[in-house]
């Protein structure tokens, strides 16, 4: 990897996008090709590690970057103008890397002992089972949805075991790629190269310094000697919704950029305008859409920083201000696929033949769009509720 010299955040942050960006060229090239064969390539990820972006989130002390929110999802969006799939891989990749960033020194060892490029996906809905052996946990279940697998060194397994009062308590285990199985389930029409296939295994031993309570990472406040490190004092909800943002923002770009090239060269069908560009409905649709796309990276960027904020004083945020910022993640995600309906219908017609970049685009924003933590109606109940005083308890993670 080229190194980055000792630099501030921000001029690590700015770094760290330069280089993304610098890969959007690639990635636009060999996005058609993701498309087809429902994986990312290999020349995809080794930039990605020559970048140094696969250690985004791994903690400084193991050689990473340890960047706050903000960067990860500038740097996410950036790659996701030139292929979504490719994005949301590293998006969730460097996830886990998160996750293990509030684990103990032990289990962080184990994955980053022989660099900080390591690779953790992720599956932490507690779908498995976990019974409690001398040393540890049998671990065993199926976990669908696990983005990136095929390229993980580390996979983390939500399940749920019984505890000493008889109640379910809910664990995330920590367990090496090889030994567990991946079913090929990822057929779908968008996100097709994300493999997000199911995790299947029979019976894993864990040991009990690879797990953690997910009560706590919830929380995003785990027991941890490693207090400085702000990224990992941030809520498992609004840290795993942060990164469903950049490939839709990204996407966004992207469809604004195809859109607007074309409006200078094509006609507009069934009408005498020469150029899209001079028609007045035309400039409507991109001012909608262009209104979007800033609307979306706003709230975005603004729940982002004060998640970052969050972290770095270690105050965590009231439940009501949780809210505001999973509702401003979920409103991103909603503007930016606005944007991107309104720029189809301004493509027309042939915006949907697979030669047109745009319709794998709108198929990658759609099926992203679907992930159950980012559906609006839910986040609107969870922030309405709080900000009527309804006085019962959450059923919904905030």
């Amino acid at each position: 990897m080229t190194a980055i010299p000792n630099t501030t955040c921000a001029s690590l942050g700015a770094a760290l996008v330069a280089r993304a960006a610098n890969l959007v060229p690639l990635l636009s090239f060999n996005a058609a090709r993701v498309d087809r064969e429902r994986r990312i390539p290999a020349e995809n990820l080794n930039e990605l590690t020559e970048a140094g972006l696969l250690r985004m989130m791994t903690p400084r002390r193991w050689g990473g970057h340890e960047v706050g929110f903000a960067t990860k999802i500038a740097v996410v969006s950036e790659l996701a103008r030139g292929c979504a799939s490719t994005s949301w891989v590293l998006a969730l990749l460097t996830g886990g890397a998160w996750f293990v960033g509030m684990m103990n020194e032990q289990a962080q060892s184990d994955v980053w002992s022989t660099g900080p490029d390591a690779t953790v996906a992720v599956a932490v809905p507690p779908s498995g089972s976990a019974d409690l052996v001398d040393d540890g946990y049998r671990v065993s279940g199926r976990w669908p949805y696990c983005s990136g697998v095929e390229h993980a060194d580390w996979v983390l397994l939500g399940a749920r075991f019984l505890g000493p009062d008889g109640q379910p308590a809910p664990i995330v285990a920590l367990v090496p790629r090889e030994q567990v199985e991946i079913e090929d389930s990822w057929h779908v029409t968008g996100m097709r190269g994300t493999g997000s296939n199911t995790v299947v295994t029979g019976g894993v031993h864990v040991p009990f310094h690879r797990t953690i309570g997910l009560g706590a990472v919830g929380e995003g406040h785990v027991d941890t000697a490693f207090t400085a490190e702000a990224p990992y004092h941030v809520p498992l909800t609004l840290a795993a919704l942060s990164d469903l943002t950049g490939p839709q923002l990204g996407l966004a770009r992207a469809a604004l950029d195809l859109v607007i090239e074309a409006a200078s060269r094509r006609g507009v069908s069934a009408t005498t305008y020469p150029r899209q560009s001079q028609a007045p409905t035309v400039q409507l649709a991109v001012a909608r859409a262009a209104s979007s796309i800033d609307t979306a990276h706003a709230l975005v960027f603004t729940a982002a920083k004060e998640m970052d904020r969050a972290g770095r004083t270690r105050v965590r945020p009231p439940l009501l201000d949780r809210a505001r910022m999973r509702m401003q993640l979920t409103r991103g995600i909603v503007e930016a696929r606005a944007a991107i309906r309104d720029l189809m219908s301004v493509a027309g017609s042939s915006a949907y033949t697979e030669a047109n970049p745009l319709q794998r685009i709108w198929r990658d924003s759609e099926i992203a769009g679907s992930h159950a933590v980012s559906n609006p109606a839910i986040s609107a109940e969870v922030y309405g509720r709080l900000l009527l005083g309804v006085d019962e308890p959450l059923v919904i993670p905030v």
